[in-house]
């Protein structure tokens, strides 16, 4: 797996009871999936040698994050080596205008957009869809970052004007008018078998993912079997092996959007780990390895996963206490921590909840995230008292 994040080290523990052992290519050996896999590669993604002594002798090469350069990836498979997802399914990933073009042309729902090389091109997209639209970066955006939301011409072109001054190349898409966003995971293995998840709802704040919930709520069953067939869809015109996210908009009017893919693990399916049958990890690992794919079906009526990101001041208890303190009062909570180092606004860690009364379980696992961010309960719980 080329990444060592915490997609590489939640691969890593599906990978044993599989017998298999994961390979990792990090860039340093204190991160997340260095810490537990044994057998790293130091090294760097954009190093050609780098990705060639992850490959050696490996049965198949997968991702932790999508920015491997493509020609690196085709010099891999001209070496021989099983890149999954290849990289011609790859490259919808890590270009949205790429991806954005192709997605247009199956016919799948997608934004009106446009590629952008100067300031004039916002005026004209603007005259056409109304000012309130999105300036994406074409490639390297994640988490909000590369994402600039305007509500006016003006700001709009200050934000290309922007980029470009950077050498930064830029889109713009129409924004929607939406309920909510949803995230379809699917997989596809290289013999075409597909499987899906249940269609869930995602909570973003300040652009990152903050809760999950699984399914998504009143969801009507004939959009989420479209979400699914649209995702199964895209994964199979464009080749992908392995994990595909498709983060959705659910519109005001009850369609769907594509607004984004990810060929990998996603945080928007984190839930599995506890609510699946088949957690999205072990998945991919069958994906990539050509198995037959895991039964996708829910333990429960609803799963809820907490993100636990770094707070804006790193509490003075430690990540272990804080633990300690979240058991006693949630037994039934199940964390997943990262190995990571606290910084704000970081994905250190998730927090899932399993049950039946949806709004209680996204009310605790929120309490339980927030808890292990801040060492603080929001209801001012004191477990000594």
């Amino acid at each position: 797996m080329i990444g060592g994040g915490q997609l590489a080290r939640m691969t890593h523990q599906a990978a044993i009871p599989l017998g298999q052992t994961l390979r990792v290519l990090a860039l340093r050996a204190d991160e997340s999936a260095a810490q537990v896999t044994p057998d790293v590669v130091i090294g760097s993604h954009t190093d050609l040698d780098a990705l060639r002594r992850a490959a050696d002798g490996a049965t198949a090469l997968t991702f932790d994050h999508e920015h491997v350069p493509g020609e690196l990836l085709e010099a891999l498979v001209a070496d021989g080596v099983a890149v999954y997802p290849p990289p011609s399914a790859l490259v919808h990933a890590q270009d949205k205008l790429v991806m954005r073009q192709k997605l247009a042309a199956l016919g799948a729902p997608v934004p009106r957009f446009a590629a952008v090389s100067s300031v004039a091109d916002v005026d004209a997209f603007c005259a056409e869809v109304g000012e309130a639209v999105v300036i994406k970066t074409v490639r390297g955006g994640y988490d909000g970052r590369g994402v600039v939301l305007t509500s006016g011409v003006a700001e709009a072109r200050a934000a290309v004007e922007q980029y470009l001054s950077d050498g930064v190349e830029v889109l713009i898409e129409e924004r929607i008018a939406m309920r909510r966003e949803l995230a379809a995971l699917v997989a596809r293995s290289p013999f075409g078998q597909g499987a899906a998840w249940p269609v869930v709802e995602t909570v973003q704040r300040d652009g990152i993912c903050v809760t999950v919930v699984a399914p998504a709520p009143g969801l009507d069953p004939t959009v989420g079997a479209e979400a699914s067939e649209l995702a199964l869809g895209i994964a199979s015109s464009l080749g992908v092996v392995g994990v595909l996210a498709v983060e959705l908009f659910e519109t005001d009017s009850g369609g769907l959007m594509v607004n984004e893919l990810a060929m990998r693990p996603h945080n928007s399916g984190h839930w599995t780990m506890d609510g699946s049958r088949t957690s999205q990890f072990e998945q991919h690992l069958r994906a990539v390895l050509d198995y037959p794919l895991g039964d996708t079906a829910a333990l429960a009526p609803y799963t809820v996963m907490g993100n636990v990101l770094g707070a804006p001041s790193t509490p003075d208890m430690s990540m272990d206490e804080r633990v300690h303190h979240l058991f006693a009062r949630m037994p039934d909570a199940r964390v997943h921590l990262y190995g990571k180092a606290e910084r704000p606004g970081r994905k250190i860690g998730h927090v899932n909840l399993v049950g039946s009364e949806v709004e209680g379980l996204r009310e605790r696992a929120e309490r339980a995230a927030h808890w292990l961010s801040h060492a603080v309960w929001t209801d001012g719980w004191d477990p000594h008292a």
